[in-house]
This record gives structure tokens, C-alpha cells and sequence, in this order.
């Protein structure tokens, strides 16, 4: 990582002292009314040239804020992973084994394993702040008003897809009031997929009428897709992701067709031959400077991140995939009988400054064979599968053909997909939109009475449940 996106990232640690420089500097030697400056106000960063970058580089730390714990957490839900995290249980057992609900196990709302939503919701506050920031700017452009609205709409849309990616056929919430004490109802998972595609189609118009520049800088993890023209391929590789899953869940054929047709604007590289082509797309970075943020799943010193057995049963021989992902490591198990043992580990990031990927083309690649599947055209989705197994696992090409039938198809597509997006928070997600989530591996542990439980949701928090008492749905959370 570079000094300067170094900077960037850490610049959030002084806007309290440039706006408290402003303030100050507006007051007289007879008014000593100061405005806090660590609460700034919508109005006073309309107005201030300097607080856009700092507001800009604030979202772009939001967005990756939540990335590590979300592939943690859906890596143990989908059976990619455990955290073996020694000198306290609950690390396991919270998402494996839960509290019992009624006659079965399920996840505790107050939990470890409920996480991944307070974050989302905290970004997005500050990205409906950010877009009341640049319409009320006076200084800016139509154009990089435009581009602004963009770029936080397409934020908007990721992290309101994280929180579905999660709650699913629980739903969520996707207004955001003006007042943050107000409470906004929870929608349906359809309704919710509705309000995600229309966020990000609304973000390509307006990154479409954005000019040539944004008004404030990316980071690095941004590099070739830093304009507003180039972001919104960014933007259609997320809309893609979001229109695969409902066209999933719904078993709608033109929904994958929107999917082919956000691909074909998007960065999809369907030739890509190297490492770096499949590689290319939007990365979260971090550093080890003080003041930012590490990435905490790196190998190094995540001592307690372990790769679930039956990832080294599953993969073919000579699949480079897992040779580059998955090492060996001391044999773990945790205390109190309630995970099976491990000796594999995960070579994905190597330090606290490696990036994580937001979407790479590889997994673009994934979703392209999905979509042709489902789409009708089964020829291109093997083709698909053959650019995953040769280009990236250098693996013979499939033994399918047209003729296999869709469900072989698409067991095919999900297995070259597992290997290719390994914990990067698609398998459990994958598994449950197709009904498939009974093949995932229910671990019996040896020698105990401890059987792991396959969760098909996260429950509603319950600190939610507990703001939302008494009040009539669609306001109260569901299951609360």
C-alpha cells in the first residue's frame, strides 16, 4: 500500500480538528457558542470545500468496515470455515450449535453470530447524510453532483445486499428517515431485491450523467475504476450479483436476463487468461498503520481462522485454487467437544495490509455461467465452467455437455464456484437460493453428544426487537 492511500484512509482521524478550526474561526470575543466538532452538521459540510473528500473517504472506510467479519461469519455458515478461537467457546458454538428454539437449535439473537447489522445501517446513515451533503452543496457542478449521488448509491445498494445476504426471507429495513430516532418498517426479501436492483440502476443514471472526474479521490483499492464512467462498471458487477440471487430465488428467467445484461456492462472478462485478469475488480484495503484499519483474517497472525475439513475431500487433484488458498497448519480443536478437528488453514491474504476483494472477475465469471444456465443456454454456461477449471484451477475441461440437464449443470457451476470464490461470502448464500443447503456438510462430532445445526437465516438482533417492543408491523422485526 502506498503512503498516500495510507493517508487516505486515515484522514477521518482529523475532520474533528479541521471543523473545530472553521468553527473557531467563525466566533467573535464576545460569542462562544462552539458547535461540537465530532458531530458535525449536514449543513455545515455542505459548506465547507474541505469536508467532501474527508465524508468521501468516511464511506469508503464504512464500506469496508464490515467485510472481514461478513466473510467470517458466512465462511462458518457455509461450511468453508470455523473460528477456532480458543479461550472462548461461543465463538463456535453461537453459529454451530446455538440455543435451542421451540424443538430445534437455532442462532442466538443476541449472539456472536447476529452480527451484521448494525454496521450496514451506521453506513448508511452516513451515506444519506453524504447525499443531503452534495445536494445542498452550492459549489458543485450539476455533473459532480451527479457522480457523488453515484457513487453513494451504489453504496447504498452493497451494503442494503449485505444485510440480505444475512436475513434473507426474514427481510430488512431499507429507508433510512431523516430523523435516526424515527423507525422505518421492515420490507419483504422481494420488495427489499426490488428496492436493491432499482438502487443500483438509479446509481449507473446518475454516474452516467457524472462527467469525466468525481469531485473527491478513491483509494487505491479503486485503481481503474476511479472515474464515474469506470465506477459504474463496478456498479453493474454488484447489481449482477443481487439480479443472480432473486433470479435464483425466484426462478425468473428474465431476471437472469437482467443479470447477462448488467455482466455485459460490467467488467465480466470472459478471455481473461492470467491471474491478474481473473484478479481484476474492486478491492477494500487496509493497512497496519496506526490509526487505520488491518486486515484481521490475514495469516499471519489470525491464528484462530481454520479451513473446514471436507474443503480438502471436495477438491480435485492439482486444483491450483486450493493449492494457492489452503495450507496446513497445527491440528486445532476447540475446547468442550463441540467442533471437529482441523489441520488446514487459509493462504488467502497474507499480512494485515493484504487487500480483500469486494467482486473479482473470476466470481463475475461464476455468476455469467449461473445466469447463461438460467437464461436457457447451456452451452455458454459450460463454457463458463471450462474458463474456471482451465484458466484459473488448471484443471482438465468438464466432462458436461448440453445434454447433462440443467440440475448437473448447475452442481457443476457451484462446485467450480465454491473453488473459485472460497471464502469470499458466496457459498452459503449460493447453497440456500438454489434449496441446496442439506448438502452442506451437518458435522457430528466423534465421541459427543454435539451435533451442528445447518442455519438458514440470522436472526433479527435483538437490541432491534428490543427498540421495536410494542410496536405494530411491519415496524416490529420479524421473528421479534
Amino acid at each position: 500500500m502506498t503512503t498516500s492511500t495510507n493517508h487516505m484512509m486515515t484522514r477521518m482521524r482529523i475532520v474533528g480538528a479541521a471543523l473545530m478550526a472553521l468553527t473557531l474561526a467563525a466566533c467573535s470575543d464576545t460569542q462562544l457558542s462552539i458547535t461540537n466538532p465530532n458531530s458535525p452538521t449536514v449543513a455545515a459540510a455542505a459548506g465547507d470545500p474541505s469536508a467532501l473528500q474527508l465524508l468521501a473517504t468516511g464511506l469508503q472506510s464504512n464500506f469496508r468496515a464490515g467485510r472481514t467479519s461478513l466473510i467470517s461469519d458466512l465462511g462458518i455458515f457455509g461450511r468453508e470455515s470455523y473460528n477456532y478461537f480458543m479461550t472462548d467457546g461461543r465463538a463456535t458454538t453461537h453459529y454451530l450449535v446455538g440455543i435451542a428454539s421451540g424443538s430445534v437449535m437455532a442462532i442466538d439473537p443476541s449472539g456472536f453470530a447476529s452480527g451484521n447489522w448494525s454496521g450496514q445501517y451506521n453506513a448508511l446513515r452516513n451515506i444519506y447524510n453524504f447525499k443531503k451533503t452534495i445536494t445542498d452543496n452550492t459549489t458543485l457542478t450539476a455533473a459532480q453532483k451527479s457522480a457523488s449521488i453515484g457513487f453513494a448509491r451504489t453504496l447504498e445498494g452493497q451494503m442494503l445486499y449485505e444485510l440480505l445476504m444475512t436475513r434473507d426471507s426474514l427481510g430488512i429495513i431499507v429507508e433510512i428517515k431523516d430523523n435516526a430516532s424515527d423507525l422505518a418498517p421492515f420490507v419483504s426479501r422481494d420488495s427489499a431485491y426490488k428496492y436493491v436492483l432499482a438502487t443500483f440502476d438509479d446509481a449507473a443514471t446518475k454516474l452516467a450523467a457524472g462527467g469525466s472526474a468525481f469531485p473527491f479521490t478513491l483509494h487505491s483499492g479503486f485503481t481503474g475504476f476511479n472515474t464515474p464512467v469506470t465506477f459504474a462498471t463496478y456498479t453493474q458487477a454488484l447489481k449482477a450479483r443481487a439480479a443472480v440471487n432473486y433470479a435464483a430465488i425466484t426462478n425468473s428467467s428474465s431476471m437472469y436476463t437482467t443479470a447477462l445484461t448488467a455482466l455485459s456492462a460490467s467488467y465480466l472478462n470472459l478471455g481473461a487468461t492470467t491471474r491478474a485478469t481473473l484478479d481484476a475488480g474492486v478491492y477494500h484495503i487496509y493497512s497496519t498503520a496506526s490509526g487505520d484499519a488491518s486486515n484481521g483474517l490475514n495469516v499471519t497472525t489470525n491464528l484462530d481462522l481454520y479451513a473446514h475439513m471436507s474443503i480438502a475431500t471436495d477438491a480435485e487433484a492439482g486444483d491450483l485454487r486450493y493449492a494457492a488458498k489452503v495450507i496446513t497448519g497445527a491440528a486445532r480443536t476447540p475446547a468442550g467437544g463441540i467442533g471437529l478437528t482441523s489441520t488446514l488453514r487459509f493462504n488467502i491474504w497474507a499480512t494485515g495490509s493484504t487487500p480483500i476483494s469486494s467482486i473479482r472477475n473470476e466470481e463475475l465469471i461464476a455468476l455469467h455461467a449461473e445466469a447463461s444456465l438460467g437464461a436457457g443456454n447451456a452451452a455458454a454456461a459450460i463454457t463458463d465452467i471450462n474458463i474456471l477449471r482451465q484458466k484459473s484451477g488448471g484443471l482438465a475441461a468438464t466432462t458436461l455437455t448440453a445434454a447433462s440437464g440443467t440440475p448437473a449443470i448447475l452442481t457443476g457451476i457451484l462446485k467450480e464456484k465454491r473453488m473459485s470464490t472460497l471464502m469470499e461470502a458466496t457459498r452459503w448464500v449460493d447453497m440456500r437460493k438454489y434449496g441446496k443447503l442439506a448438502d452442506l456438510p451437518i458435522d457430528v462430532i466423534p465421541g459427543s453428544t454435539v451435533k451442528h445445526f445447518m442455519a438458514r437465516v440470522v436472526p433479527i438482533p435483538q437490541g432491534e426487537c428490543l427498540v421495536r417492543a410494542g410496536k405494530v408491523a411491519p415496524f416490529a422485526g420479524p421473528g421479534c
